[in-house]
């Protein structure tokens, strides 16, 4: 049996649609999902510090652990019940020093199981190590508390 040109199976997938990795251009935000559709994952630097969200329903006041197991190692983050602006219910969200070596585990291909979420499957890309590599750089350093006069040794 031949399909007619421009249509598929029902259930066929559709390449072009494949999730990936995408930039926000600020560069301090890499969202995961399809094209056009709502993330699934989403990185965003604040501070050195990188917030990561599970785009899925969360209970109020729920807390759990997100799984992320890749070849650079296994993040179990501490995430919670977030309300984001912009979206409607609860998300689930937590957050990774940028300079702890557990976030590698983002730069490349890996895995997020959180339950009730399901597990994922996440694409290396590019838009995801930049941000990382930028929040790292953008850390506040920390700065020695100024010494008294009276308090250095002679």
């Amino acid at each position: 049996m031949v399909m007619p040109e421009g249509e598929a199976l029902p259930g066929a997938r559709d390449t072009a649609s494949t999730p990936s990795w995408a930039a926000a251009p600020d560069a301090q935000v890499a969202r995961f999902g399809e094209p056009g559709n709502a993330p699934l994952v989403s990185v965003a630097c604040r501070e050195g510090v990188l917030v990561v969200t599970r785009h899925a329903a969360a209970p109020v006041g729920a807390q759990a652990l997100f799984a992320l197991v890749g070849r650079e190692g296994i993040l179990r983050l501490p995430v919670d019940a977030t309300s984001v602006p912009g979206q409607r219910g609860y998300l689930w969200q937590g957050t990774i020093a940028a300079d702890d070596a557990r976030a590698a585990v983002m730069r490349g291909p890996f895995t997020g199981t959180l339950p009730g979420a399901g597990m994922i499957k996440v694409a290396a890309g590019s838009a995801i190590s930049d941000v990382i590599a930028r929040c790292r750089n953008s850390a506040p350093a920390i700065v020695p508390a100024p010494v008294a006069p009276a308090q250095t040794l002679e």
